[in-house]
């Protein structure tokens, strides 16, 4: 019975409590704002948290301290950075010669950390191991067979030298001659030429010429052999006769490399002379030109087989020479060779 009394008292007590007094002026009380408790929140794990789906644009924060705001965890990948200024980061570059304080000091600023003589010996120590080593090579460019219709024959060019980058001494020889016959030789000259570095990829050159076929002739020969632009590979040089003829040859290749072995090389070499001379069947101007390309495989960087064809004709005065004597002036023909070196 006690607690079905007080089960109904509460239920008197409750509707007064939800009464309204706010007309009873006489009653009001000052309101007082009790402080909030964070402590539930400083306890939450805002790091698991989702803010992807939180609305920020209504949010202040020009009053936010980011002085402690962790940003080593934050992903800016998403960020928008398209309109941001950044108009204050520009550079201004600057224009115009070098101040004049830039060339105040040592030529070498080394010198002042270093001694100098230490460095001097040093720089001469460089320029014996990158300029100065001597070192030496031969070099067989083309040892071939030229198979043409009525005149199939035998070619060789090659080149030696002994020297350092700057100064060396050259060999060169080349000639060619009958497959049929028993391989008589038809002309074939040896070349002594002192070289000497007057750039980075290119050599002047000098010294003697001598024909051994089909006669015994001297010239003085100077030219410039080396690597022009574009990776063109040129051996120039004009010959001086001791019976006064003056005479020019200028061979240039560049090498393709159609894969790491397979190399593809145009070849062009043309032959002049400031005057005829009949005893050696020359005409003046542009005697002679050869153009072709040998497709070459390197079996090592050393050792190379190639196969080719080749256009050769003798121009002017040369090729009525030619036709005088029976000769065909021109003609194109296969070419299987070597190409080595060591």
């Amino acid at each position: 019975m006690r607690y079905v009394l007080l089960a109904g008292a509460a239920l008197i007590a409750a509707p007064a409590a939800a009464q309204d007094h706010s007309g009873h002026a006489g009653h009001q009380m000052p309101a007082q704002e009790e402080p909030e408790d964070h402590s539930a929140h400083e306890q939450m794990d805002h790091g698991a948290m989702d803010h992807s789906q939180m609305d920020h644009s209504e949010m202040d924060h020009s009053q936010m301290d980011h002085g402690e705001i962790d940003h080593s965890s934050m992903d800016h990948s998403q960020m928008d950075h398209s309109g941001m200024d950044h108009s204050a980061h520009q550079m201004d570059i600057p224009e115009g010669p070098p101040p004049p304080r830039a060339f105040e000091g040592p030529r070498h600023a080394a010198e002042m950390y270093f001694d100098p003589q230490r460095l001097a010996e040093a720089r001469a120590y460089s320029r014996i191991a990158h300029g100065g080593l001597t070192t030496g090579m031969v070099f067989v460019e083309r040892l071939e067979a030229r198979l043409a219709e009525g005149h199939d024959a035998y070619l060789w060019d090659a080149s030696a030298w002994y020297g350092t980058s700057l100064d060396k001494i050259v060999f060169k020889t080349e000639g060619e001659g009958e497959l049929a016959d028993g391989g008589e030789v038809e002309d074939a000259e040896m070349q002594l030429l002192w070289g000497h570095a007057i750039g980075p990829f290119i050599d002047l050159q000098a010294g003697m010429r001598v024909d051994v076929e089909p006669d015994t002739t001297a010239h003085f020969a100077v030219g410039a052999a080396g690597l022009a632009p574009y990776m063109i590979h040129f051996d120039a040089a004009a010959f001086l006769s001791d019976e006064g003829d003056l005479t020019a040859r200028i061979e240039a290749e560049h090498d393709m490399r159609l894969t790491q072995r397979l190399i593809l090389q145009p070849r062009v070499e043309a032959e002049l002379s400031a005057q005829d001379i009949p005893e050696r069947g020359i005409g003046s101007g542009l005697s002679k030109i050869e153009a072709g390309a040998r497709l070459r495989y390197e079996i090592v960087p050393e050792f190379a087989p190639y196969i080719g064809v080749e256009y050769e004709a003798a121009t002017g005065q040369t090729a009525d020479y030619m036709r005088a004597e029976g000769s065909d002036p021109d003609g194109v023909s296969l070419l299987l060779g070597l190409r080595f070196w060591f």
